[in-house]
């Protein structure tokens, strides 16, 4: 029961982000928006090397193997992961009118959420492993550090949520269904999760490099999207205040609490 709520607190932070559409009216201030990109780019910056880098690098010393080999193995497999997915799926992002990922007929709407869900789906495995890490014990991973985690990347979700839902809102959807899109981009959170705990589980030895695969996907996310969308244009300045504000609350939380 625990281990399903630590999932599952990720998808909410998502899903009470994109209710915000319900009580905000018009485009996102700009300068909320700025911030709020850079805060999530630096809680997972953080996230990738407090949560999973680092226990990556000390699980595999205590395996007896030299502690860069996972991480940096693991690390460039997550990156190559998302980059083919990125290739593949197509979506769209937020203030693009190019699609990505193999051509389609896909509505705009659709693609912005996809775009959105390929963001989604390396915290979903972030958390799954960590929290594996924490079940088979002796890793050096806590609960206590799998919730933080997960909290963590619940807190950068609320504001994500809210960017996807705002726009698909302008782009002339209901609330309802916009609410119900930003809800539906975060489900592969708790599913990725699962996943990958199961898969931790089944092969201890693997951990370390699960641990690695996630922080890349994390990274990938954050220098192909997150940064760019906000340093792009005006106001690059709110965010990076937003990713120092970011980096330095998950840094804090992880240290002091996981």
């Amino acid at each position: 029961m625990q281990a399903f709520a630590i999932l599952m607190i990720p998808f909410a932070g998502t899903s009470l982000g994109a209710a915000m559409v319900f009580f905000m009216r018009g485009k996102m201030n700009l300068r909320l928006e700025k911030l709020l990109l850079g805060f999530a780019a630096g809680v997972m910056i953080a996230a990738s090397v407090w949560s999973l880098l680092i226990p990556a690098i000390e699980l595999s010393e205590e395996q007896n193997m030299p502690g860069w080999i996972p991480a940096a193995a693991g690390f460039l497999l997550g990156i190559a992961f998302l980059l083919l997915l990125d290739s593949l799926i197509p979506h769209l992002h937020k203030g693009s009118d190019k699609p990505e990922g193999v051509k389609s007929r896909l509505p705009r709407t659709t693609m912005l959420v996809f775009a959105v869900t390929l963001h989604n789906l390396p915290e979903g495995m972030a958390v799954g492993v960590t929290l594996a890490g924490a079940l088979l014990g002796n890793t050096g991973i806590t609960m206590a550090g799998a919730f933080v985690l997960s909290v963590g990347i619940a807190i950068q979700n609320f504001p994500e949520g809210a960017i996807i839902s705002m726009p698909l809102r302008s782009e002339g959807m209901s609330r309802k269904k916009a609410f119900a899109a930003g809800v539906l981009s975060g489900i592969v959170e708790p599913i990725g999760g699962a996943a990958t705990l199961l898969l931790a589980e089944s092969v201890t030895r693997v951990l370390p490099y699960l641990l690695a695969f996630a922080a890349g996907a994390m990274i990938y996310v954050v220098v192909e999207e997150l940064i760019p969308e906000s340093q792009n244009g005006e106001h690059s300045n709110i965010g990076t205040i937003g990713a120092a504000l970011g980096f330095t609350l998950m840094m804090v939380l992880d240290v002091a609490l996981g």
